[in-house]
């Protein structure tokens, strides 16, 4: 990131006239993806009012903040020390302070830390407010050009190729486009494994998004895998768009249900996965808390 010039070359913007002070509480505060022009006036006022700002990384936090002149204590709060700062966090909540939360880029709490946090101050009772703004999930589907009247945010894929090939298994008759994040190492073998579960589906790898060098290549999964072997993989954070079934009536069947409960139990615990199954599968949701709870017992 660098000074807010809508074409990123350096050019300073213009101080913003701050706004209304935002309300007490826990704010989710997005940020832009690479292209610092595209921050909310909203966004702005947030952060300038804060008490404190939480930063995934407090020297991408600095180069953002600096651009727009301001000036406000910024915490570390990262997947290692979350737990550790929650409870600091949640007494200055009761007593009427103003936090703002922010990721590297984009939207807090997409395959970034925070959940937890927001989770307890729910629990709690502490205002929790969404500044809305950018996000990768959003531009990847847009540039795409594959449907985008539904479709599911999968994050990271295991790192290993069979645990790999399961998560996708489970995820194959999702009824609409696939939005997946992906590290340049593991892009060539992670797109290989796509194609071999999920078939060779038309997709797109965005990259650079909202940058200079923004990229969107499509093709189908395989010669995408193909292409990325040859030319070595890209640079920058990589987001793969994957169009949906063919058949995106097919009902799913115990086999497909208890397959992808038993995918998704283990990090999101049986209520939220039963909750998430449901909307994908078309089972009634007191179904599929039942045969979830079925399979937890028989672990």
């Amino acid at each position: 990131m660098s000074n807010p010039s809508e074409n990123m070359s350096g050019e300073a913007s213009r101080p913003h006239p701050p706004g209304q002070p935002p309300e007490p509480g826990l704010h989710l505060v997005s940020t832009p993806i690479g292209n610092l022009r595209d921050i909310t006036l909203r966004a702005l006022d947030t952060l300038a009012g804060a008490d404190l700002i939480l930063a995934e990384d407090t020297r991408v936090a600095a180069k953002l903040l600096s651009a727009y002149g301001v000036s406000v204590t910024v915490w570390s709060f990262h997947d290692h020390n979350e737990d550790k700062q929650a409870a600091i966090i949640l007494d200055r909540l009761r007593a009427g302070e103003r936090i703002a939360l922010i990721s590297d880029a984009g939207t807090p709490l997409v395959s970034d830390p925070g959940f937890k946090l927001v989770r307890a101050a729910v629990a709690a009772d502490l205002k929790v407010h969404v500044v809305p703004g950018a996000s990768s999930v959003l531009a990847a589907l847009s540039l795409s050009g594959l449907p985008s009247d539904a479709f599911f945010f999968g994050g990271f894929l295991p790192v290993k190729s069979g645990a790999r090939q399961a998560r996708l298994n489970a995820l194959k008759t999702v009824p609409g486009t696939l939005i997946l994040f992906e590290t340049a190492p593991r892009l060539v073998a992670s797109l290989a494994d796509m194609a071999v579960v999920l078939g060779d589906r038309p997709a797109a790898l965005t990259r650079e998004l909202t940058k200079k060098f923004e990229e969107a290549r499509r093709g189908t999964l395989a010669s995408l895998a193909a292409h990325y072997e040859s030319a070595g993989p890209p640079r920058g954070e990589i987001v793969v768009v994957i169009g949906p079934p063919e058949d995106t009536e097919a009902a799913w069947d115990e086999v497909r249900l208890d397959a992808a409960l038993a995918d998704r139990i283990p990090a999101a615990g049986v209520k939220q996965a039963s909750a998430e199954i449901a909307a994908l599968s078309g089972w009634a949701k007191r179904d599929v808390y039942a045969r979830a709870l079925e399979l937890k017992d028989r672990a």
